[in-house]
This record gives structure tokens, sequence and C-alpha cells, in this order.
């Protein structure tokens, strides 16, 4: 019925949704195009790890360049012309580059998605969706003029600021336009955003930088990126009508108590509450380790190719394989759980999300095993399956904290897991060091995945 009452909700209204699946879209591919471009940006810089990599100038010569462990090996490898193939150079991974990627973006992130939310629950939301897209456009579009390493992180630390204000906004907008029984299928719809952005970078990061447009390379990739949040934020400002706030139903519309009438510590005291309890502690402990082998290897997934793979053209791939697995990988979730409950009841909902996760592991481990083209065949049951804890996970959170603090209690536990899982990506130097990046992506990424069951 969700479907349905979401096909009769108007024209305007799924326009709108359209509109917001744009603006989270490019969400996503600002947040993730940094990743992709990373190696060229690093060398080009200068800042993070070195390691041996192929001399692009050079015929390739009979070994990998990444067996050879120090500077003085990798310049010793020679092709049949005795001209070295290799180079010693910046690999794109290494402390300041995981820091960027995590902490420096996460943190603020975070922290100003709480705030944000209750901010959207008084001032005009529209206008500051359009205020904050075009301000993290802004950030990703300056990215390409950097010089510095401490420019970057200081216009990440912005792009923090600026993406922060996307989700709640147009939540709180859906909610709005949409009625209860098809906000689930329209927040279905603008969460595509995710698995289109992603794979959008890739295929942007990929063959732009190939494109080496006005030989400025991986500079022209953040122009692309943040050009269009200009032009979408003012469609933002001038399109889209501020809704008038529903009411709810039933104990909201009715109950004095509500979150809106408290204040800012109740407010905070009673979405924390359930959150002792040890059904939800287990479940923030295990989003977040599952959590974190996704940023691992999203943060990472174009470093390692480039590093074992480096002839492969990963944009083939990963353009299009996050985004049809990870969608599918939802609507299976949530379907399939759907399903088990209707038969087992509700704590069957667990048993799927264990499940799930432990049939992708060794998908993922045969992922990072392999060479390609085998290795990116397997991405797609990984993530088919591997994706389908995201919707699970929410419904078991709505299921266990009171109706008129649901939308609260899912946004403070995405800020939880986020926060830890979106660091987790901190490992990775500290273990590529001691094993190397496959070793340390096999602990991080399908080794996470089992860790949170």
């Amino acid at each position: 019925m969700g479907m349905l009452d979401f096909c009769k909700a108007g024209g305007y209204p799924v326009y709108i949704l359209c509109i917001l699946l744009i603006t989270y879209l490019l969400n996503q591919l600002d947040r993730y195009i940094l990743a992709i471009v990373i190696l060229p940006l690093a060398q080009e810089i200068h800042f993070g790890d070195k390691s041996c990599l192929p001399n692009e100038t050079s015929q390739p010569g009979p070994l990998q360049c990444n067996n050879a462990s120090d500077e003085k090996h990798c310049k010793s490898l020679l092709n049949a012309d005795s001209i070295p193939y290799c180079k010693w150079d910046y690999n794109g991974n290494g402390w300041e580059y995981q820091i960027m990627a995590g902490p420096i973006f996460i943190l603020i992130y975070t922290f100003m998605g709480i705030f944000i939310g209750f901010l959207a629950d008084a001032a005009n939301r529209k206008n500051l969706l359009a205020v904050s897209l075009f301000f993290w456009s802004l950030m990703t579009f300056l990215m390409g003029f950097a010089q510095e390493y401490w420019h970057l992180v200081l216009l990440r630390f912005g792009q923090g600021i600026g993406e922060a204000g996307c989700t709640p906004f147009a939540a709180s907008l859906i909610a709005d336009y949409f009625p209860e029984a098809a906000r689930g299928s329209a927040m279905g719809f603008y969460n595509w955003g995710i698995y289109t952005g992603y794979s959008l970078s890739f295929a942007v990061g990929n063959y732009i930088t190939r494109a080496n447009i006005m030989g400025l390379g991986w500079r022209w990739t953040f122009f692309i990126c943040g050009i269009p949040g200009f032009l979408v934020s003012l469609v933002v400002l001038i399109t889209v009508k501020e809704p008038q706030r529903t009411q709810g139903t039933g104990e909201r519309a009715h109950n004095a108590n509500t979150p809106s009438s408290l204040s800012l510590s109740q407010r905070l005291s009673r979405i924390l509450q359930p959150f002792l309890s040890p059904s939800l502690l287990l479940l923030c402990l295990a989003g977040s380790i599952r959590n974190a082998g996704g940023y691992v290897w999203a943060y990472n997934a174009q470093i390692y190719f480039s590093q074992y793979f480096p002839v492969e053209d990963v944009g083939r791939w990963l353009s299009w394989i996050p985004l049809v697995g990870g969608s599918f990988g939802v609507l299976f979730g949530g379907f399939i759980s759907d399903r088990v409950v209707k038969k087992r009841g509700l704590p069957a909902r667990i048993w799927v999300l264990v499940i799930s996760q432990i049939v992708a592991a060794p998908f993922l481990v045969g992922v990072l095993w392999l060479s390609p083209p085998y290795a990116f065949l397997l991405l797609i049951p990984a993530n088919i399956i591997g994706e389908m804890w995201v919707g699970v996970t929410l419904a078991i959170v709505v299921e266990l904290v009171p109706p008129v603090i649901r939308t609260s209690a899912v946004a403070f536990y995405l800020f939880i897991i986020t926060n830890i899982g979106g660091n987790m990506p901190l490992l990775v130097p500290p273990l590529t060091s001691l094993y190397g990046l496959r070793t340390a992506l096999l602990i991080l990424f399908p080794g996470m995945y089992v860790a949170g069951k």
C-alpha cells in the first residue's frame, strides 16, 4: 500500500522528491570524489605515504611494482629495455589522507547534524537546504584550486558543515509532503542517492581525471562535481515550497509532552533513555562495526585497485556495481525481513541481519583475493547481500523506541554508528605498515562484517 499511496501523493510532491534525490546524489558524489582522485592528488600536492608504483611512461616489466618494499629495490626493477618501470612516489594512503577522509569530515558532519536536526523543527527548511547545498558545492569546487594539504583539510571541514544540512531538512520535507503510509517508499527513493552518488564518483573521478581537461587532471573532477550544486540550490530556492508542518496522529497529535514541546535537555533525555537498554546498545555496537567496514572500503577501494591492479579500468566496474547491488540490497533486506517477521515475529529481523552479513563476508574475501574481473563480479552479490543491513537495522531501531521519538532515535543511532564507523579507516595505515594493504582491508572489510554479528 505504501507504493500505491506514494503514487497518489500527486505530481508536485513527486517532483520535490526527485529534487531531493538529486540533492542527496550530489551530497554523496561530493563526499566520495576525494577518495577516487586521491592518488594523482597526493602525488601533485605531496602528502601521505610513499610506495613503489608503476611508471606510466615506461614499458612494464616481469614483476609487480608493489613487490618492492623500499625505494632502492623499487628503482632497481628494469624492463626488457633496461629502463626502470617503477617509481617511488606518493600512493594516496597514509595518516594524512585517512584523517582528512574520516575525522576531519565525520566529526563536524555528525555534530552539526544534531544541531541542524533541532533547527529543522522551526526554521524554513527549503531555504536552509538550498544554502547548505550551495555551501558544500562551493567547498567541493574550491578543492580544485588546492595547492597545499591544509587547503584540502580546511575545505573538507567546510564540506562536512554543509553536507550535514542535507538529510535532516530533506527528511523533514518528505514527512510533510507525503502521507504516513507513503513515507517509507518516499524515503527509500530518496536513499537511492547514496548508491547513485557513490557510483557516479568512480565514473567522474576516473574518466575526468584521465581526460586531463586543459591539463588540470584531477582538479576538473572537483569543478564538475561542484558546479551542478550551484544550479540545483537555485532550483530548490525557487521551485520548492515550504509545506505546512504536519501535526501527526494519535498520541503525537494530542500529547502535550511531545518532543517539540519539551526543553532541549528534556528532549535529549527522552531520546537517550531507550539507548540505555541492552538491545539498543548491542544494536549500536553491531551497526558501528558493520558501518566501519563500509567506510573502510568506500575510502580505500580506488587505492586498492590502483596499487594491485594499476592497469585495470576501475571506473568501468565501480560506476555501476554499488548502484545496482546496494539498491537491490536495501530493497531485499526490507522485503525479506518483513516476510520473516510475519512468520517468526519481530526478533526474526536479527536473524536476517546476522545471516546476511555472514553470507556476504566470503564474497568480500574473494573480492580482495582474486584478480579482476572476478573481484568485481563478486562485488555484485556482496553488495546485494551485504547492504541488506541498512533497512533492517533502521526497522529494528524504530520498533524498539516509542513512536513519538522515532525520528530523533534514528538520527541518534546514525550519529553513533557514523562517528565510530567513520573513523575506523584510521586503522588502515598502521595495519598496512605491518601486513600490507590487502591484509589490512581483509581485516577491516569482511572482518568487520563478521565481527559485528
